[in-house]
């Protein structure tokens, strides 16, 4: 099988943001040029996650899906604020392949039914976001932020029960810390469920993303951090999108004095493709 590399792009109001463990969302800069450069770079899937659509009840990113409908030619996933059949239509119809289903499906399993029936297995992705609470992996919504008492794998395989294609599997435990995947729980999924898994959360380290696909038997890893940081260290003038909001973080992080620049490696898509090449297994060219 040919292994997926998909970045994630976490959108609030017209800033791409990135937080850890879903939370202390810092401005990155502008969506757009991320979604670009990663299409240019061979990104097999691109991942728009908007953050705040739950807590506004709408997904609010339209005008983006339309725009990269039209200029980016690789599958995407849009993930945020679906509540009904109609707002599926709405993403869908505006130019995105997959939607992906959060916190609407917990509280209404129908709606992904309805859904898959509707428009096909292949267009909707349970989005889960998974938290270890004592001994179980428990699903939570609203970006991390609400606690549903669902077990992840008694969910998983509802989900596929009912009709969707695949799930996307966030780890909120190790998302955006560099630490790698929650291999224990991404193996387990992936091993219960007959649909792909995109792996989320933790990558940092070349070992990382091989171990997702070894020992995680991930069918896709979906990164951000390594990927974004790595473009603004690079590539990205500051002075740019100063307007864009708070950038301290980003400073400290392109002048190597914040954690995270000792913990994430610099990768860009062609080198994270290379690593999994070189360990033998599949990716688009």
């Amino acid at each position: 099988m040919s292994y997926r590399i998909i970045p994630r792009l976490d959108i609030k109001g017209p800033n791409l943001v990135k937080g850890i463990h879903l939370e202390g969302l810092r401005v990155l800069g502008k969506p757009w040029d991320f979604a670009m450069k990663y299409y240019q770079d061979g990104a097999d899937e691109l991942i728009y996650v908007d953050v705040v659509a739950s807590l506004y009840g709408r997904n609010s990113l339209k005008e983006f899906i339309t725009k990269t409908a039209e200029q980016v030619f690789i599958p995407f996933t849009v993930v945020g604020g679906v509540r009904t059949i109609e707002d599926i239509a709405d993403i869908l119809q505006a130019g995105a392949d997959k939607v992906g289903i959060n916190t609407a499906g917990i509280n209404n399993p129908d709606l992904l039914e309805q859904g898959a029936k509707t428009f096909g297995s292949q267009c909707i992705v349970c989005s889960i976001e998974a938290k270890r609470v004592d001994d179980n992996y428990l699903c939570f919504t609203d970006n991390g932020r609400e606690w549903t008492g669902k077990n992840v794998y008694d969910w998983a395989r509802e989900a596929v029960d009912r009709g969707v294609g695949e799930i996307l599997l966030t780890s909120i435990d190790f998302e955006g810390t560099g630490r790698g995947f929650d291999l224990e729980l991404t193996q387990k999924v992936a091993d219960m469920v007959p649909v792909p898994v995109v792996a989320c959360g933790g990558c940092g380290q070349p070992e990382h993303l091989v171990q997702a696909v070894c020992d995680g038997h991930a069918d896709a890893i979906s990164c951000a951090s390594i990927f974004h940081y790595t473009y603004l260290a690079e590539q990205v003038d500051l002075n740019e999108f100063t307007s864009e909001g708070n950038i301290e973080f980003i400073k400290q992080y392109k002048s190597g004095q914040n954690f995270l620049a000792g913990r994430m490696a610099r990768l860009t898509i062609p080198d994270v493709k290379r690593v999994l090449r070189d360990a033998g297994y599949q990716c688009r060219a």
